[in-house]
């Protein structure tokens, strides 16, 4: 899913400065919100939180002294669980209020400001210390992974392309997995931004296990994700 460019360029600055809030924040203000009018509209749960694993690069070595990654390359990948919640706002209020839609941004921001170092300690409290280690096994799990992977830059030298990622202008490559590898999530959505030569434009990816979610319930959770990504920029103006 590509958003409309409209979208992203207020998306990636003026927008989130208005809430003094991130783009992280914005985005997972708005899948709670998608979330819950989706799960209203399909006769799930009430209510606007949605429990999810927030997948970040790891590359923090202001957590470790002497740490320093500039000769290595690639994400260490860290996950944590997150539980972004709108309260009573839902996403027709937050379309048509825009202080509603500056008070879910803000309560989702505030959330997202109360987990240590980002969340970088989760895996070691989850996997190696045995004493947190069954208690946190035993919470529930998320359904759905989040990962904002950042702004990247479009560079052209000569007729060959330098590194870049895929953006929506250009066919998507092909992903392929082990088959035996099972999957973590019943959703994964992954999105990046990217500056091309017409303007900013925000590429999001939806995977998920076709014995699990089928492409039309997908399609409209992004849909409803798009619209309330759109109506969160409105609203700041």
């Amino acid at each position: 899913m590509v958003l409309p460019r409209e979208v992203t360029e207020p998306l990636l600055g003026p927008a989130p400065a208005a809430y003094g809030a991130g783009v992280d924040d914005v985005l997972l203000a708005a899948l709670a919100l998608a979330v819950g009018d989706w799960r209203r509209r399909h006769g799930g749960a009430a209510g606007n939180a949605v429990l999810v694993d927030v997948e970040g690069h790891g590359r923090a070595e202001e957590l470790l002294d002497g740490a320093e990654l500039s000769r290595t390359v690639g994400w260490f990948t860290s996950v944590h669980p997150l539980c972004p919640d709108t309260g009573d706002i839902d996403l027709d209020t937050a379309a048509g209020d825009p202080s509603a839609a500056a008070r879910a941004v803000d309560r989702v921001r505030e959330h997202r400001a109360t987990v240590p170092d980002g969340g970088i300690g989760y895996g070691l409290l989850r996997h190696l210390d045995p004493a947190t280690a069954p208690v946190l096994a035993g919470l529930p799990a998320p359904q759905i992974e989040f990962n904002y992977l950042g702004r990247f830059g479009y560079t052209r030298s000569g007729s060959e392309e330098e590194w870049a990622a895929v953006s929506g202008e250009e066919e998507a490559a092909e992903v392929s997995m082990d088959d035996g590898m099972p999957l973590g999530h019943a959703l994964s959505v992954t999105a990046m931004a990217q500056d091309l030569p017409g303007g900013p434009q925000l590429v999001v990816h939806w995977s998920w296990p076709a014995g699990v979610l089928d492409e039309e319930a997908v399609e409209d959770l992004a849909r409803t994700w798009s619209g309330a990504l759109s109506a969160l920029v409105r609203a700041a103006g």
